[in-house]
């Protein structure tokens, strides 16, 4: 039973990894517009795809709750292989809006609902930090292969068999991945003799759906606080390369995006770790300091060094809060309807991509300079830190058995 455990875990991982298509938009978006597209003729299908992107995630985690991880992971197989082969027969800036946007991105926000839920079920309480930390490192490190890899083929043989070439590929290996994908038997029970030091409050222990979990003050504190702390990592991520020719006039920033990426994954992967030993609430306090003090000094970043640096601590405090918060979520709600919870509590991720990089770019426009959206930034962070000290204090809590 627990060599299962692992092969979920790391068929988890996998599937998160393949799925990190949304980042090689910007490569196709540069080509499409070489070729005669608009710039926003270019960004829709993106734009769109993020859109749905949250939609998919609501609805999609009451698949994955009602039919299990295998059959929502292959609906997501065949929408987004299929909706990159699509991508790749159209022409039109309409119908790519359709195959890449709707599909994609359909496919994007159903990869993340029904391959954490799985593997956090066949682990101990006291592991889910670490877990989700494991699982959503590998859409993060997704950009690190896919950035070159679509540069080379759309280089080698265009856009548009570019894009089938990597839907033909991801569509039998997501899919086949996808089988290995499945809950524990009924009766499982992953906890030991150990207990876990998770989030405090008294829902610890109750299994909520997504009507129970809106009628709790916490909800609401938690989603406030993911969409601010998420619209600093996603303003640095959308402007990065932008930021890096205006302060330092450096026209090669885009290679900050790989640098941010790396350690994107690492503070996934860390920040669930640590959550496990320090407690969630706890490592979200760390996270907003430091990501505020970095808000806070980020316009004196005026060398590639230190912008560098900026930008690492950026893509840590990121990566953190997308271990951490999926982890609040379970040990709030419970397991049973994980992935319709935490569909809805990604909403917040949503507003934070409006917040962060649409403020950033108001600012720039109007200023010539981000100095401004770095303040904006750091008093949300701020914001957050202060909704943070309204919860309760941690406890230990004794492990429950983990429902299908």
């Amino acid at each position: 039973m627990q060599r299962r455990a692992w092969v979920v875990l790391w068929t988890a991982v996998g599937v998160q990894f393949l799925g990190g298509l949304l980042y090689i938009w910007s490569v196709v978006g540069k080509a499409l517009i070489k070729s005669g597209w608009t710039a926003k003729q270019a960004s829709l299908p993106y734009t769109t795809a993020t859109v749905v992107f949250v939609i998919a995630m609501v609805m999609m985690g009451r698949v994955q709750d009602a039919k299990g991880p295998r059959f929502c992971a292959t609906l997501a197989g065949c929408f987004t292989g299929c909706g990159l082969i699509i991508s790749g027969l159209v022409q039109s800036p309409l119908l790519m809006t359709i195959s890449f946007g709707v599909l994609v991105g359909a496919g994007s926000g159903s990869i993340n609902v029904s391959t954490t839920p799985a593997a956090l079920k066949w682990f101990p309480a006291s592991k889910k930090g670490t877990i989700t930390g494991v699982v959503v490192a590998g859409i993060a490190l997704a950009s690190i292969l896919y950035a070159p890899l679509i540069t080379w083929l759309i280089g080698a043989y265009g856009v548009s068999k570019a894009l089938i070439i990597m839907g033909i590929c991801l569509l039998v290996l997501m899919v086949g991945c996808a089988q290995f994908l499945a809950n524990p038997p009924e009766g499982y029970n992953p906890n030991t003799a150990s207990s876990a030091k998770s989030f405090g409050g008294s829902d610890h222990g109750q299994d909520a759906d997504w009507r129970g979990m809106l009628k709790s003050a916490d909800f609401y504190k938690l989603w406030i606080m993911f969409a601010f702390s998420s619209a600093a990592g996603l303003m640095i991520i959308g402007h990065a390369a932008t930021i890096a020719k205006i302060q330092v006039g450096w026209e090669k920033g885009f290679l900050l995006l790989i640098f941010l990426a790396i350690f994107n994954a690492a503070g996934r992967f860390l920040g669930g770790t640590v959550s496990d030993k320090i407690g969630r609430i706890n490592l979200m306090r760390i996270i907003f300091v430091i990501q505020a003090l970095n808000m806070l000094c980020f316009s004196r970043y005026l060398s590639i060094p230190l912008l560098a640096l900026g930008v690492a601590l950026a893509g840590l405090c990121y990566g953190a809060s997308f271990s951490v918060f999926p982890a609040t979520t379970a040990d709030k709600y419970g397991m049973k309807n994980f992935g319709t919870n935490y569909g809805v509590i990604f909403t917040a991720w949503g507003l934070g991509g409006i917040i962060g990089p649409m403020t950033a770019a108001v600012i720039m426009d109007s200023t010539k300079r981000y100095n401004l959206a770095y303040l904006v930034s750091c008093t949300l962070l701020v914001v957050a830190l202060l909704i943070s000290f309204t919860f309760r204090t941690f406890k230990t809590a004794a492990p429950r058995a983990i429902v299908k």
